[in-house]
């Protein structure tokens, strides 16, 4: 049974920085591809960041330049360093996987159905 936990959220004044972690338990993500979603209240879920398993990776326009993307595979864990926050970054964010989802990733990559998610984690910039 794959799980994902997220977490690393928090309250954080504009400008400053929050790193998100998620865990992954009950499979080793050597393939497929991880992302970051976020959904503010009233709105869409939206793609944030994506990574393949050459480390590949892709970001929201948003985001570019300011959020980071990575993961360690010997932790079995994927990160999300987030710059420079603003408050129209505050959203629940979650973490997403598939084993089968095959890169490179690119925008059409937030398009996909993951197979697994987390349960998210309240990110709030002020």
């Amino acid at each position: 049974h794959v799980q994902l936990v997220e977490s690393g959220g928090g309250s954080v004044q504009a400008g400053g920085s929050l790193r998100l972690s998620c865990a992954v338990s009950g499979y080793t993500y050597r393939s497929g591809c991880m992302a970051w979603f976020r959904q503010a209240p009233g709105k869409e879920r939206e793609g944030v960041a994506a990574i393949d398993a050459d480390r590949l990776t892709t970001y929201a326009d948003s985001v570019k330049g300011r959020f980071t993307i990575s993961k360690d595979n010997a932790k079995n864990t994927l990160y999300l360093q987030m710059n420079s926050l603003k408050a129209e970054d505050t959203a629940m964010y979650y973490c997403a996987a598939d084993r089968i989802l095959a890169g490179p990733v690119n925008a059409g990559t937030f398009r996909a159905n993951f197979g697994v998610w987390g349960q998210g984690t309240q990110v709030t910039v002020s």
